[in-house]
């Protein structure tokens, strides 16, 4: 005898949490997502159906595969993935399960997806980001971005060379469509180095002296070395 999963029909879309890279189309008109592990070949917009990873034909989430979107119950189960190294500049999203799916302890796998909200990290540096700009890798047709301050995102262009992609958070849901609601976590500010608010008067002392005996070296390899090419 056969045991079937039992059903569901609830009356309103269940609720998953999820991390993303944020993608920008190749011609800056649409913006969606990728995965960070199964399906991350695939990018998807705000409001999509899953399709099989291994293109196979059945419909996705198929029992005997492990196709289809793919969320988590918890938002802070969620969170914590951004704590990996590799996730580090993925997107937290919530989004809306939708069509057919399989209930596990810990999420969801389904089959249709809107993304209601994107919650944006700080920007490397510790900053409140502002924009996503170009993360230097991509999909076919889709470029990667990733959270960035103004300072970051204009440093990041070199002298004489076209202008980074980047896109303003606001901007972002509107090319995502679907009403998708788009915020940035708020950033510590620039990062200072670990122990310097438990130093007292002695010890900033200290690490001012070794400083200005450094300084006083790169001097003095800078005045013989420009005194050799003067010779």
């Amino acid at each position: 005898m056969r045991h079937r999963l039992p059903e569901e029909r609830p009356k309103e879309p269940p609720t998953g949490f999820k991390i993303a890279h944020p993608m920008l189309s190749q011609d800056g008109t649409r913006a969606g997502f990728t995965g960070v592990s199964l399906g991350a070949a695939l990018p998807y917009g705000v409001l999509d159906e899953a399709r099989c990873v291994y293109g196979r034909r059945h419909r996705a989430p198929h029992r005997r595969c492990d196709c289809g979107f793919h969320c988590v119950h918890e938002r802070a189960e969620a969170e914590g993935l951004l704590c990996t190294a590799e996730h580090r500049k993925a997107v937290l999203l919530e989004v809306a399960v939708l069509g057919a799916y399989i209930r596990f302890e810990r999420g969801f796998r389904y089959a249709r997806q809107r993304v209601r909200s994107v919650t944006v990290g700080p920007c490397a540096c510790g900053a409140t980001a502002v924009v996503l700009a170009d993360a230097g890798w991509g999909r076919a047709g889709w470029r990667a971005l990733e959270a960035a301050c103004v300072g970051c995102a204009v440093g990041r262009v070199p002298d004489g060379i076209a202008s980074l992609t980047a896109v303003g958070l606001p901007r972002f849901g509107q090319l995502g469509g679907e009403g998708v609601r788009v915020g940035a976590a708020a950033g510590a500010g620039p990062m200072e180095p670990a122990g310097t608010e438990d130093m007292g008067v002695p010890e900033l002392r200290a690490e001012a002296a070794l400083l200005q005996a450094r300084l006083d070296w790169f001097q003095g390899q800078l005045a013989r070395l420009t005194g050799r090419e003067g010779r």
